[in-house]
Order: C-alpha cells, then structure tokens, then sequence
C-alpha cells in the first residue's frame, strides 16, 4: 500500500490508491460481518458502504495501526446499532397494536399482535438459559447492558453478545412476520 507521511505530526494519511487498495482487499470481509450478523443483502452492503465512506471522509484524522481491526470493529458496531434500531421499530410496532384496544375495528390486528407475541416467547424460550436471562432482562425489565453485567457479574460485551444472539435467533425465526 502507498501511503502518505504527514510532515507535520508523522500521522499516517490515506491517499486515493491506499483507499482503492484496502477497499479491494477488505469489501468481501466487512460484508461477511454485517451479512453474517443480520442475514439481510441490502442492508449489509449498504452498511459497507457506510463504513467505508467513513472511511475515506476521516481519512485526515483517523491514525490506523491496524486497518483490519478497525474494519471489523466498525461492522459489528454498524450491526449492532441496525439490530438496535430495528429492534426499536418493532417495539414501535407493538405499541401501536397495544394502542389499538381503543379503536373499535382492531380485532385482526390484535390477534396477529398476540399470535406474534406468542411466537417470540416460545422462542425466547428455547434460547440456552444465560442468553434467555440476558434478553429478559434487557427487553422485558429494560435494565442496560451495564446493569445486566454487574447483575449477572458477566462483562458487558458478553451481554451485548447474548442480545445479539438472541435478536439474531428472534430475526431468523420470525422473518415471516416482517414487511
């Protein structure tokens, strides 16, 4: 890779053939992150593209010493943050079905409401014992990671993997149920 010194602070910059360079070799590898943790095309490659046009704007005042852990970081950390969202969305979703009680003509709507319920408990169920705890605690009693941690004296990176494995197993089984 060809890489421009800085005269100034000695910082590693990042010229137009690096870039072309480090994109080439690492595009296959961030997408099998963000693939592999959501299990959606579309979504992963424009997360890549995210990642990489972060990238290339905070060329000037990123200094890498390893631009394969940055990569990978930023791809779980790009997953994470679209499981959070979507997460949020749906909860979105089943607030609306909660506040359809009050409507007179919501009795489809409310039994798909309680269908869906149902199936996610089931699945909630079946997940191994730490990462069942892991999620109700998160999802159901609405403790944060570093609250869960200190509660189940685990780390808090091993509550954000149960979560992830957990919404990934959520996801997976109830796709049929997403728009």
């Amino acid at each position: 890779m060809t890489e421009k010194k800085s005269n100034t602070n000695n910082t590693t910059l990042i010229d137009r053939n690096t870039f072309e360079t480090v994109y080439n070799l690492y595009w296959e590898k961030v997408y099998a992150v963000c693939y592999n943790n959501i299990r959606e095309i579309e979504p992963s490659r424009e997360m890549v593209q995210d990642i990489f046009k972060s990238l290339w704007e905070r060329r000037h005042e990123l200094e890498l010493e390893n631009i394969n852990n940055y990569l990978i970081r930023a791809a779980k950390f790009k997953t994470f943050e679209y499981i959070r969202n979507k997460v949020s969305q749906q909860k979105h979703i089943c607030t609306k079905y909660q506040d359809c009680s009050h409507s007179s003509n919501c009795t489809e709507e409310r039994v798909l409401f309680n269908n869906l319920k149902e199936k996610v408990n089931i699945l909630v169920d079946t997940l191994p014992c730490q990462c069942k705890r892991v999620y109700k605690m998160s999802r159901e009693q609405g403790l944060s990671n570093k609250e869960i941690a200190s509660a189940l004296l685990i780390t808090e990176r091993a509550v954000e993997y149960h979560i992830t494995k957990a919404l990934g197993v959520l996801r997976l089984n109830l796709s049929n149920y997403s728009n």
